[in-house]
């Protein structure tokens, strides 16, 4: 819950929800296969304008204009293809 502090958005997949903080950072909570468990990219998720949302997965567009995806490869949260 401490994490929960100055929240400028939240987005929510099916079971799980995003939330970008001032400052730009991202904190994920939920189902962690749906886009809960944020870990593999948290490093990436720097400058973080704005989340998207798919019913599993979330892409995070980046102050530089870059994209990061998470959640379930399916449902878009793997990205590689078009990086």
């Amino acid at each position: 819950q401490d994490q929960l502090k100055s929240v400028e958005q939240v987005q929510a997949t099916y079971y799980a929800f995003a939330a970008i903080l001032e400052g730009g950072s991202v904190v994920t909570w939920g189902h962690p296969g749906e886009g809960g468990d944020s870990s593999a990219v948290q490093d990436q998720l720097k400058s973080v304008r704005q989340v998207q949302a798919t019913s599993e997965a979330f892409a995070a567009i980046l102050e530089d204009g870059s994209v990061v995806a998470w959640g379930r490869p399916g449902s878009g949260g793997d990205s590689s293809a078009v990086q």
